[in-house]
């Protein structure tokens, strides 16, 4: 297929969702993985952070000489449907959300292979050349290899990348590690998912989104390792009321957020008054309920603190600098979270 500048082509009409909102249901993944996970001493004992608890990535200690550690490799992988229909952004977007699964653990990327599904008989390869140049481009930016990848011939364009990085296992980010006490610090204002929406359904192009997305969460995370902190996620598709719900959960606390002090794009408010919001964003919404005291919140608060963000900030139990502290732990309520 051939191009114009007069018919340009729209990457997001050719998903049946975007970005991170086409993720599988948190309820419904939770099913499927029910059952699934080993002890984290399994076998040589070496897997400090597995399935069992749903964080970011999984981490393996490297074994050195006298059981001590030498160190631990961070691996994860990332993909999804176009979230913007420039394939140059969508391919820094998407390298730039697979890059924060290891940011959120604390590490620092290595090595990435890409994972590219394209409809070779719909979309020109030229449009894939740039997706792939965006994604090499932020890797390049992170300081991150990439060597080659895997691709399919596939009916809907999905794009992304597994990651290798490194960690000091002593000085992990987890979202089990969460202490009542602890203030809470997003790196990254809330509203990706509406105005992503909105891009899809209307043309409309979001600069601060598109900046948003690109942006590395590097510095957030070596903010949060020098501050002391040893719990953080990052907030991608589940919103921040899932991934928050998933942190308290597997620490054991209740986490308290004060809405007042969570930061939105300009725009965000607007998108979701007008109706953009994403099934995957009621999906979020629905599954964190039961878990959720609302206390006051209306409707579209609610939505907005369970829109399905696309490589979103990381959420840091602990101050970061220059990040708003958006509410904290405290001990174990009857709700795993509490709006106040």
């Amino acid at each position: 297929m051939t191009t114009t500048r007069e018919t340009p082509v729209r990457l997001t009409q050719y998903a049946h969702g975007g970005g991170c909102a086409c993720k599988i249901p948190p309820g419904e993944l939770e099913a499927v993985l029910g059952g699934l996970a080993r002890p984290a001493d399994a076998g040589d004992g070496n897997l400090l952070v597995g399935l069992a608890t749903g964080d970011d990535a999984a981490v393996v200690a490297l074994p050195a000489g006298g059981g001590a550690s030498a160190g631990a490799v961070v691996s994860t992988a990332d993909f999804f449907t176009p979230v913007v229909d420039d394939p140059y952004d969508w391919g820094r977007i998407a390298a730039a959300n697979a890059l924060s699964d290891v940011y959120a653990m604390g590490g620092r990327p290595l090595v990435a292979v890409n994972l590219l599904a394209w409809p070779r008989d719909v979309l020109s390869f030229d449009l894939a050349r740039e997706v792939l140049r965006g994604g090499l481009d932020i890797a390049t930016e992170a300081g991150c290899h990439v060597g080659g990848g895997h691709s399919v011939d596939d009916p809907e364009p999905k794009y992304g990348m597994a990651v290798t990085g490194l960690a000091d296992p002593a000085r992990l980010l987890r979202n089990d590690a969460g202490r009542p006490g602890t203030p809470l610090s997003l790196t990254k204002p809330l509203g990706l998912g509406v105005l992503n929406n909105r891009h899809k359904a209307t043309g409309e192009r979001f600069e601060q989104a598109v900046a948003t997305m690109v942006a590395l969460n590097r510095d957030a995370s070596a903010a949060a390792l020098a501050a002391g902190a040893t719990c953080a996620t990052d907030v991608t598709g589940f919103g921040l009321l899932g991934h928050l719900h998933k942190l308290a959960r597997a620490s054991g606390v209740t986490a308290v957020v004060d809405t007042a002090a969570v930061p939105y794009l300009d725009g965000a408010w607007e998108a979701v008054r007008d109706g953009y919001v994403s099934g995957g964003t009621r999906r979020n919404l629905e599954w964190v309920a039961p878990f959720t005291d609302f206390g006051r919140a209306d409707d579209d608060t609610r939505l907005l603190l369970a829109d399905a963000q696309t490589s979103g900030g990381l959420l840091v139990a602990g101050e970061v600098p220059g990040a708003p502290v958006v509410g904290e732990l405290v001990p174990l309520r009857e709700h795993s979270v509490v709006l106040g």
